[in-house]
């Protein structure tokens, strides 16, 4: 992350609600074709959230507890706000005094900009306006929330325009894309389900919706040269397993997220 600190534009792309499972059998069906371009030969690494849904799950990230490697050992951290006796933190970690990544990346002269989606960025409430205020710029509209059937084009085209205010100067842009989040049956069906619930098909299918937009916001990157992004899941959410609906509970469908990393 050091690397690319103070030097690079950072994209991080929340893909709210997106589960392991369903993302990595999308990549294997070469259904998400344009966020395979920046995966590894495996596919999606499987990672563990630090919680079970979005308000927690960011608050976590921004303070650079990203999604963990499954394995057992300590796992360096790519950023991390200060704090006495860490122990995920490295030579290689862009450490902070502020509480969050979008207020230190300020600080040194980035242009901070949240493209906000699910209801935790709705600024209606008080609520909605935690998160957002931790950036220069923040941007919510129904269109961008979970209701929207077009919800990723309108993200994506928010973003496109923000970065493009910002001109010469470098950008963190922050994107919480709703479109997986339920109600999602609409990206699979014409008609809602008779029993009101969303199914996985509508769930892989919002995602490869999301793919489809990707190219235009990455090319447009592409253009202000140097790039740092990360893309991963805050939680997954469940289907009937187990008998459990939804998320905020302790599930592997829950807590087992995608994430990818990749830079140009």
């Amino acid at each position: 992350m050091l690397d690319h600190v103070g030097r690079s534009n950072l994209l991080m792309l929340t893909l709210d609600t997106l589960r392991y499972d369903v993302a990595q059998d999308l990549w294997k069906q070469g259904q998400i074709q344009n966020l395979a371009r920046y995966l590894p030969a495996t596919g999606w690494e499987r990672r563990h959230s630090p919680a079970t849904f979005t308000y927690a799950a960011h608050h976590a990230f921004f303070a650079g507890f990203l999604p963990t490697p499954t394995g057992p050992e300590l796992h360096t951290r790519l950023f991390a706000s200060e704090f006495g006796g860490s122990e995920t933190t490295g030579p290689e970690t862009f450490v902070f005094p502020q509480a969050t990544l979008p207020e230190a990346l300020a600080e040194i002269g980035y242009r901070t900009i949240c493209v906000g989606g699910t209801g935790f960025f709705n600024p209606s409430n008080s609520l909605g306006r935690v998160l957002p205020a931790l950036f220069h710029q923040s941007y919510w509209t129904e269109a961008m929330s979970v209701v929207g059937r077009d919800s990723a084009a309108c993200q994506v085209d928010c973003a496109i325009g923000a970065i493009d205010e910002a001109g010469d100067q470098p950008v963190f842009c922050f994107i919480n894309f709703s479109a997986i989040h339920q109600p999602n049956w609409f990206f699979a069906s014409a008609e809602p389900p008779e029993d009101g619930r969303d199914t996985v098909e509508g769930h892989a299918a919002a995602l490869i919706e999301i793919d489809r937009q990707l190219p235009r916001l990455l090319d447009h990157l592409k253009s202000r040269g140097s790039l740092f992004a990360m893309a991963f899941s805050d939680h997954g959410t469940a289907y009937g397993e187990d008998g459990y609906w939804g998320h905020r509970v302790a599930h592997p469908c829950i807590w087992e997220v995608p994430y990818a990393e990749f830079e140009w």
